[in-house]
C-alpha cells in the first residue's frame, strides 16, 4: 500500500517521457509504474509531472536583517520559500553572506536559524566571502568538509587583492566545493561610472553602459585561468552575454571543469528596457544585454553550452527600485523571480520550440543535483529518490499580476505577461504543499541539504 498515488500523468524522467502511475511510501518514489493502490491520490491527467526545480541561486533575509536600518531584500526564508513552491521549486540555494562583524561560519549558522524556523522548502547554504583573511580560508576549508557543496564570490569585491582570490578558490578546491563567482571586472566597471558621470549621464538608463559586456567577459576570462591554474570547478552564476558564454564554453573545450548558470530575466527580456520610465524595474548585475545575447543564451541551453538555471532571487519592493533619487549606480540591483521560474521556462523554452520538455528538466532539475552534490537523491524521477515533483499543466493559462504575487516585492519584471504551465500540486519529499494554486506548506518544515559525500551531522543522507 502507498501513501500516495500520482495517477495518469505523464512522468519526464531521464529516460523521457513515460505515461506510468507513481507510488510514493514516506518521502521517496518507492514505485513507478505497475499495478499499486494508495491511502490518496494525485490527479496528473493532462499535466506532466517533474522533479521538483533545484534553484541553486537566491537571496533571502533573516527576521532580524529585515528589521535592521538598512535596506535588505524584501523576502524572507518564509515569503521566499513560499513563492519558490508557487514557482514549481523544491529546493532553494542561500547565498551566505556575512555582515559586518561576521564570520562566515556566523552567516552560515544565522541562515540555518533562520531556515530551520521558517523555510518551506529544502535547502542549501552556499558560504559567501565578503573578506579574505586566514581565518575565513580557514572557516571555508571546514564548511566544505563539513558538506556544503558550493562557496560563492562576488569578483569586484576582491579586485584589490588577486593573490586571495586565487587562495580562496584553492582552499574551496581542495575541499570538493564548487565556486560560485559572479563575474564583472571591478577597474572596468569603475572606470565606466565614472566616464558617465563625468558626462552627466547618471540616469538609471544608462544603467547597461555603467556595466558593460566587456566587463563580464575579462572576468569570465579571468576566473577560467585561475580555475585553470588551480584545478578548481567553477560555475559562471547569471551569465548574461554571448561574449562571457563563448568564454567559459571555449574553456571547457581545453578540459576546464567550468560550468554556466542562466538567469531567467536574460532569457525572456533585453536591454530595450531601460528606455523606459520604469527601467529601474528592470536593473539586475549584470544589465539585460542585446536581443542578440538573449538567443546566445537560448542556444547554450539547448546545447548542452549552460548547465543550470538560477533565479538569483533578490528581491527589493517597487518603491526601493523606483525611487526617483536614484542614479545608474545608486538604484537598488536585482528582481523577484521565484513564482515564475517554471511556468516562463515552460512558456518560452518548451511551448516556444526553444528546448524540449526533457531539457528543461536536465537544467531545473538533473544538472543542479549532480552539480551541488544531491543527485541521485534529488533532481530526478526514479525508485529511491525524493518525492520532490511538479505537476505542469499546460492548460493552465495565466497573466502575471503584481497583485497575486506571495514575493513581498510586490513586483515582477514579466508583469502583464502571459505564461502556461502553472503547477496544479506541487510534492516535497512526499508532502503536498501547493494544490489548487494554494500553498499549503508549513514554515519550518524544510531539511538543509548537503553534498551526498559531506560529513555534516543532519544531512540529508544522513537524516534518511
Amino acid at each position: 500500500m502507498m501513501d500516495t498515488v500520482v495517477r495518469g500523468g505523464t512522468l519526464v524522467t531521464e529516460r523521457g517521457l513515460v505515461e506510468e502511475d507513481l507510488g510514493i511510501v514516506g518521502e521517496r518514489v518507492a514505485q513507478i509504474g505497475g499495478s499499486m493502490r494508495g491511502r490518496a491520490e494525485l490527479d496528473g491527467r493532462g499535466t506532466f509531472v517533474v522533479p521538483a526545480a533545484i534553484d541553486p541561486h537566491v537571496h533571502l533575509s533573516t527576521p532580524a536583517m529585515l528589521a535592521g536600518a538598512e535596506p535588505t531584500f524584501a523576502d524572507d526564508m518564509r515569503t521566499g520559500t513560499l513563492a519558490a513552491i508557487a514557482g514549481g521549486v523544491g529546493t532553494v540555494g542561500q547565498m551566505s553572506f556575512p555582515l559586518d562583524g561576521e564570520t562566515v561560519g556566523a552567516a552560515v549558522a544565522r541562515d540555518r536559524a533562520a531556515f530551520a524556523e521558517q523555510a518551506t522548502t529544502d535547502f542549501l547554504l552556499h558560504p559567501s566571502l565578503v573578506t579574505v583573511d586566514e581565518a575565513s580560508l580557514d572557516e571555508l576549508a571546514e564548511l566544505g568538509a563539513a558538506g556544503h557543496s558550493a562557496y560563492k564570490m562576488v569578483m569586484p569585491a576582491f579586485d584589490w587583492d588577486g593573490s586571495r582570490i586565487i587562495e580562496s578558490i584553492r582552499r574551496a578546491a581542495e575541499a570538493g566545493m564548487v565556486v560560485m563567482i559572479h563575474c564583472e571586472d571591478e577597474a572596468i566597471v569603475r572606470a565606466a561610472g565614472e566616464q558617465l558621470e563625468r558626462a552627466g549621464m547618471t540616469g538609471v538608463e544608462h544603467y547597461p553602459a555603467s556595466r558593460p559586456v566587456l566587463s563580464e567577459r575579462a572576468a569570465v576570462e579571468r576566473a577560467v585561468a585561475i580555475a585553470e591554474f588551480t584545478g578548481a570547478t567553477i560555475d559562471v552564476v547569471h551569465c548574461s552575454s554571448a561574449a562571457a558564454l563563448e568564454v567559459a564554453t571555449a574553456a571547457r573545450r581545453r578540459g576546464v571543469d567550468v560550468h554556466v548558470e542562466a538567469r531567467p530575466v536574460y532569457l525572456y527580456l533585453d536591454e530595450s528596457r531601460y528606455a523606459r520610465p520604469d527601467a529601474a524595474r528592470y536593473v539586475g548585475m549584470p544589465p539585460l544585454r542585446s536581443r542578440d545575447d538573449v538567443q546566445a543564451l537560448w542556444r547554450g541551453l539547448a546545447d548542452g553550452s549552460i548547465d543550470t538555471i538560477g533565479s538569483d532571487h533578490a528581491p527589493w519592493t517597487l518603491a526601493q527600485k523606483m525611487d526617483p533619487a536614484h542614479s545608474f549606480a545608486t538604484v537598488p540591483k536585482g528582481m523577484a523571480e521565484l513564482e515564475t521560474f517554471l511556468p516562463l521556462l515552460f512558456t518560452e523554452g518548451v511551448l516556444g520550440g526553444r528546448i524540449d520538455l526533457t531539457a528543461l528538466v536536465r537544467l531545473t532539475a538533473g544538472n543542479p543535483a549532480r552539480l551541488f552534490g544531491l543527485h541521485p537523491r534529488k533532481g530526478v524521477i526514479r525508485e529511491g529518490a525524493d518525492a520532490d515533483l511538479v505537476a505542469i499543466d499546460p492548460a493552465d493559462r495565466r497573466v502575471i499580476d503584481d497583485r497575486e504575487l506571495i514575493s513581498r516585492a510586490g513586483h515582477s519584471p514579466y508583469e502583464g505577461r502571459e505564461a502556461n504551465g502553472w503547477p496544479r500540486w506541487v510534492a516535497s519529499r512526499g508532502e503536498l504543499v501547493l494544490a489548487d494554486r494554494e500553498v499549503l506548506a508549513r514554515p519550518g518544515r524544510g531539511v538543509e541539504q548537503f553534498r551526498a559525500n559531506g560529513t555534516a551531522a543532519g544531512g540529508a543522507e544522513g537524516e534518511r
